[in-house]
């Protein structure tokens, strides 16, 4: 398995998965880096044992995106006639939303740095983000007279709403740390130094719930965008009920009462 990618599995439930490349400021046009992504993450899909992922960068930037001097030189994935660089898409970055929309374990990404491109459409295909005070998020496809091709202006509408998404998008802008704060793109902008932490904390204490109620929870959230009520409450019901069949919420139950018991 390629370096350019890490994956840390800890005894806690918790997954950390690296980009890897700082000296190239870790790209996701790369092929290389592009299969040990899709590879680690179908490990992390397949895992059972894994209950949150944490997705982070080595060294100062989350991700650059797309190597833009392979763009001008037409070169790697941009290289060929139109209906190859559509096939390149789609059998290469167009895969990583496709996974981490069936992930049905929470994720958490921490932002350490400017997330260009591709490399913002990541951070906003995650669950939930966390920023050191040096992120910057860039939906700046614009600039270079192209679109985002992974998925980004799905999820970004859906963090921000369609006006402010447009706004971002046409004018092709880096958000700073505070600005994302303020719009609601992250949970919170944290010291640097506090950010991977922070970040697996948060990790160990979801994973510390009963991991069926989690998935559960996920699925239904995430159904809540697209689907009826009456669907929705349909599908609550059905999960409800075998949540409550399960020995996850009998422990649950019997902690919860010898809490009670304890404190009279």
């Amino acid at each position: 398995m390629s370096d350019e990618v890490l994956l840390d599995r800890r005894p806690d439930g918790v997954a950390l998965l690296t980009l890897n490349d700082p000296a190239r400021r870790n790209p996701l046009s790369d092929r290389h880096m592009l299969d040990a992504l899709v590879a680690r993450l179908r490990e992390v899909e397949q895992d059972g044992a894994v209950r949150v992922l944490v997705i982070t960068g080595a060294g100062p930037v989350f991700s650059a995106g797309g190597n833009v001097k392979d763009m001008r030189a037409k070169a790697g994935m941009f290289a060929g006639p139109a209906v190859e660089i559509a096939e390149a898409y789609l059998s290469g970055v167009q895969q990583i939303p496709q996974i981490m929309q069936r992930l049905d374990i929470p994720t958490i990404v921490a932002v350490n740095g400017p997330a260009m491109g591709a490399g913002c459409d990541l951070s906003l295909m995650c669950d939930m983000r966390l920023a050191s005070g040096t992120a910057l998020f860039g939906e700046v496809f614009v600039n270079l007279g192209i679109v985002s091709g992974d998925g980004g202006g799905w999820f970004l509408v859906r963090h921000v709403g369609y006006q402010r998404a447009c706004e971002i998008s046409f004018r092709g802008r880096p958000i700073d740390a505070a600005e994302a704060l303020r719009l609601g793109l992250v949970l919170d902008v944290v010291p640097e130094e506090e950010l991977l932490p922070r970040a697996l904390a948060l990790a160990g204490e979801i994973a510390a719930k009963p991991a069926p109620a989690i998935r559960m929870t996920k699925r239904l959230l995430r159904m809540a965008e697209r689907t009826h009520l009456q669907d929705f409450l349909a599908t609550a019901a059905a999960m409800q009920a075998a949540a409550h069949g399960s020995a996850e919420h009998d422990a649950a139950l019997d902690a919860v009462l010898a809490l009670h018991a304890r404190a009279s």
